[in-house]
């Protein structure tokens, strides 16, 4: 597969060193690999207005005005599927990742092994989201890509598909839309499943996504919500 790297870093040693990495990683796992190098946050930015195709930022995060997380958070509100994976010498920060859905967080001095793993999961994860929901209502059919969707409602004998841009209604039961989505969907309610990509907090009664919005949750269900996230990320 082809694949589409950008190393962030205001240190070039260090960004030369990750990039070499993940040039011998992609050789080895038999992807071909585009590699960008960038010495700060605003450089990648400035690019990242005419080309956003990049699958994998590798980020550090103490970089002069504008730091890692910020960057991350700019490129988070118009795309889900990227993968970001942060590289730094604090572990200050990790609480911040969970912000961006960042994937990872590697210690400075990266390790080969560690990268791969990292890496490995990371296009695993490009794989899933490419995956769609087929989504028919008002005599249309829509491909919705399982990254977009927030949470699935129930209602009767229909199902509400919430996105980033809009709500569907579809004539459809609950389980058998959930047969149609990835292990990120948890039914976290009995009329919800919501998709664990986008919660940024866990609460006892609810869980927060990224567009702020709150989702219902059963009684004790906050803890196996935890574990499954720990689970997959």
């Amino acid at each position: 597969m082809n694949y589409k790297i950008s190393v962030i870093d205001d240190s070039r040693a260090d960004a030369e060193y990750v990039a070499g990495l993940a040039a011998r990683w992609a050789q080895s796992a038999g992807h071909t690999l585009g590699i960008s190098l960038f010495p700060s946050a605003e450089a990648f930015l400035f690019q990242y207005e005419d080309e956003q195709n990049f699958d994998i930022l590798l980020l550090d995060i103490e970089m002069g005005e504008l730091s890692g997380v910020d960057l991350a958070k700019r490129v988070r509100r118009g795309n889900d599927a990227v993968q970001i994976v942060f590289i730094t010498g604090y572990p200050d920060f990790i609480a911040e990742g969970y912000e961006v859905s960042a994937l990872h967080y590697l210690m400075k001095p990266v390790s080969y092994e560690k990268l791969c793993g990292v890496l490995d999961k990371a296009v695993t994860n490009l794989a899933k989201a490419e995956k769609r929901l087929c989504v028919t209502y008002d005599r249309r059919m829509d491909f919705v890509p399982l990254s977009r969707i927030l949470y699935i409602e129930a209602q009767r004998q229909w199902v509400l598909i919430h996105t980033f841009d809009e709500i569907y209604r579809m004539k459809k039961s609950l389980a058998e839309t959930g047969n149609e989505l990835n292990e990120y969907f948890f039914k976290c309610q009995r009329s919800y499943l919501v998709n664990l990509w986008h919660v940024t907090q866990i609460r006892s009664s609810c869980v927060v996504l990224k567009n702020g919005e709150e989702v219902p949750i059963s009684r004790g269900m906050a803890e196996k919500i935890g574990k499954e996230m720990i689970r997959l990320f």
